[in-house]
């Protein structure tokens, strides 16, 4: 086995992990950053939805299994930039109330170790580095804050149409704030209908990989492994300090040294990497004195909607500029029903492949006469949802998603919103309880060692030069899209990590 040493080992390329990295490349220590994938190659299938969403071209081989051992493929993309290459741009902040208790209609979501106004100077910084486009004052559910540092994306025609339609209704539609690059531009976003879930092709879209890594690549401190799994983290005698990754790379073993590790895999990923890192010390895991490691896991409650008109063709290009928060705190049945967010279009193929019992021509003309909507409401951590690594190194996923009732109402709530707006049907489609898209929770943090995994500062508890940074540090889940929350919560830490661990 070859071994090597850096100051700072980075597991995971995406959100977290590239934004680590970007924050910490200029500190002069000698950084290693490992992802098992390898770059997304720049071509024409990325805007193919065959090749994308039939083919599932760019999507994970691996297979997990649920809790009754069944084997599914989550909706997981190992590569460069991780699953920013395929999200749809959405950086919205936490509202104020998220870091707070908020009482649901089928629990409690619990309150965060820090406040909104600790972040906020991070979500500044954050929506700058991701060229986040948006329009302070619109949405009544956001904080007071600083005008976002690029103007909305404008609404299509149809769109706009729609967005009248809303205010007519009493609602407050407004722009989402969307991690794009020059959008409408030469040179920039084309403003095309394969953002969402789909890599761009000219390399326009806000992800980690185009923001962060490639340009921290030009230091020469900075090395990047592709290719390279963390098989487990080894701890010193004592277990109080990780001495060693241990990393399969081309079929070789390798133990890379660290004075300082930052896990960035995502929240199964990471949780899973801390099970199979089990030893003498910490005989349930790395970091586990609390039982904590691996439970709790959320992912929103979401469910995809269609309006459907069989006279009104949308010639809509890119139709995901808008959303509605009138219910996010509040409703008229006392408590939080979610989020709604237009939706990029829909292809037939993508249809075809969710219910294929239609031929594509038809599910063409169908989703040619249709307007795409996202219903996301809250999911309530609970000790019995958890990822687990069983005696083969299998990953398990125990998940069953919570806050039904106020999801089911926010879904309702959608559907007579658009049958107002004159929609003749609409339709549905949910991934339920093997949604692996919005992962958070399994390594929370707080100031209670015995109630969390992680500190404010995502440092486990356990092991001193051993921190988290991903989605796995949510204590609560939101209704939002936790990206920005990821990147702003990296940019926090890696400042923490260069005034302290790597001060000289």
């Amino acid at each position: 086995m070859s071994a090597e040493r850096y100051d700072v080992v980075i597991i995971g390329t995406g959100a977290g992990g590239g934004t680590m990295l970007h924050a910490l490349a200029g500190s002069g220590a000698r950084i290693l950053i490992v992802e098992r994938g390898e770059f997304v190659p720049q071509e024409d299938a990325n805007w193919d939805p065959a090749a994308v969403w039939k083919d599932l071209r760019y999507r994970t081989t691996e297979h997990w299994f649920d809790e009754n051992g069944t084997a599914f493929l989550p909706y997981t993309h190992y590569g460069v930039g991780g699953n920013s290459k395929f999200w749809g741009s959405v950086l919205y902040r936490l509202r104020r109330e998220d870091f707070g208790m908020l009482r649901h209609a089928d629990g409690v979501s619990p309150a965060w170790p820090i406040g909104y106004d600790t972040l906020a100077p991070y979500y500044d910084q954050a929506e700058r580095l991701y060229h986040v486009h948006g329009q302070a004052g619109e949405d009544p559910t956001e904080a007071p804050r600083v005008p976002y540092p690029y103007p909305p994306v404008p609404h299509a025609a149809r769109i706009a149409a729609i967005v009248e339609q809303l205010r007519a209704l009493g609602l407050h539609p407004s722009a989402l704030p969307l991690g794009l690059i020059r959008p409408g531009e030469a040179g920039g976003c084309q403003l095309c209908n394969t953002c969402n879930s789909f890599p761009c092709r000219i390399h326009a879209k806000s992800d980690a990989d185009v923001i962060c890594v490639r340009p921290a690549l030009a230091q020469p401190n900075v090395t990047l492994w592709t290719g390279a799994f963390a098989t487990r983290l080894v701890t010193a005698r004592a277990g109080a300090r990780v001495e060693a990754v241990e990393i399969e790379r081309g079929g070789a073993r390798h133990r890379i040294e660290a004075g300082l590790v930052v896990v960035s895999c995502g929240a199964v990923n990471s949780a899973a990497l801390l099970l199979r890192s089990a030893d003498p010390a910490h005989p349930q895991g790395l970091a586990n004195s609390s039982g904590l490691v691996g439970r709790r896991y959320m992912a929103h409650l979401a469910t995809m909607m269609q309006g459907f008109h069989p006279f009104r063709k949308n010639d809509t290009v890119f139709q995901k500029t808008v959303a509605i928060n009138d219910f996010y705190l509040t409703s008229r049945f006392g408590y939080p029903l979610g989020q709604i967010q237009s939706q990029g279009r829909t292809h037939g193929v993508m249809a075809q492949t969710v219910v294929p019992v239609v031929p594509l021509w038809a599910y063409e003309a169908w989703v040619a006469r249709g307007v795409d909507w996202l219903a996301m409401s809250e999911d309530l951590p609970m000790d019995e949802n958890r990822v687990v690594v069983d005696a083969a190194g299998q990953i398990r996923l125990h998940y069953r998603p919570n806050n039904l009732k106020a999801h089911a109402r926010l879904v309702k709530e959608t559907r007579r919103i658009l049958k107002r707006l004159g929609f003749w049907l609409v339709m549905t489609h949910s991934h339920k309880n093997r949604n692996t898209t919005h992962q958070c929770g399994t390594l929370c943090f707080g100031v209670d060692p015995t109630a969390s995994v992680l500190d404010p500062f995502c440092r486990t508890h356990d092991v001193e030069n051993l921190f988290v940074v991903d989605a796995s540090f949510f204590p609560s889940s939101a209704a939002v899209n936790p990206a920005l929350t990821i990147i702003a919560q990296a940019l926090r830490v890696a400042e923490h990590i260069r005034n302290t661990d790597l001060k000289h």
